[in-house]
């Protein structure tokens, strides 16, 4: 089997839940006490947000790409950017290491084909809502409309992520207010709804929502899963 190296602590509470399911999971597939090997590369979010804020993307894609490669040298086989966010820089990350990488677009996309849909909303922070490195993926590349919240509400989204689920705290008063967004977008075509923050899952699961959620960092450790598993 593969070793899979993660790329976490942005945040480091979603990153704990990437090792849970791959563990839970491979446990689950393997039997006995066996699990998949995986080396986890704990990062400073606040410095990695800021280089986001601050428009340095440059530098982001460097120290990720140093980071891709100390994976590679600790003996990891593929790596995952445990955030959505991060993704902005995905690319050029990959185009410059050798070890492969899996997009979390791609696991996301591939659970929303299956379960046969087309248009679906997206929560998750500013940069996620808005920019085309998620939503114009989904787009060109397998044909997914996503439906944002508006201005107003991407701000509050932003601010539950930021200052409440980063540190584990999860208000009933912001579940509802997710919830509503949820009902909102359902209301103008949304089929479905992407979890597109790594730390929204914590706060939102399938039985909160009307219509089926796309838990992505579930569906990105799956897929690590997949790749490390297969023959």
């Amino acid at each position: 089997m593969k070793k899979i190296g993660l790329i976490g602590g942005l945040s480091w509470q979603s990153t704990v839940d990437y090792y849970r399911v791959i563990n839970e999971e491979s446990n689950r597939r393997l039997g006995g006490k066996s699990t998949v090997e995986s080396i986890i590369y704990s990062t400073d979010l606040e410095e990695k947000f800021n280089l986001v804020t601050n428009n340095d993307l440059d530098t982001l894609t460097r120290e990720f790409i140093e980071i891709t490669n100390s994976l590679e040298k600790a003996g990891a086989d593929v790596a995952l950017l445990c955030t959505n966010t991060m993704h902005i820089v995905f690319d050029e990350i990959q185009k410059n290491v050798n070890l492969p990488m899996i997009h979390i677009t791609d696991a996301t996309a591939a659970a929303i084909q299956s379960a046969g849909l087309t248009k679906v909303g997206i929560l998750g922070t500013t940069y996620t809502m808005t920019q085309p490195f998620i939503i114009q993926k989904l787009k060109d590349e397998y044909g997914i409309e996503c439906l944002a919240p508006e201005e107003d509400e991407m701000a509050e989204i932003m601010r539950v992520i930021e200052e409440e689920l980063t540190y584990h705290i999860l208000k009933e008063s912001s579940r509802e207010y997710y919830v509503n967004i949820i009902r909102k977008l359902q209301a103008q075509g949304a089929q479905g709804v992407i979890l597109g923050c790594t730390e929204i899952p914590l706060l939102i699961h399938q039985e909160d929502s009307p219509i089926p959620v796309f838990d992505t960092t579930t569906l990105h450790a799956l897929a690590a899963l997949d790749f490390a598993m297969k023959e």
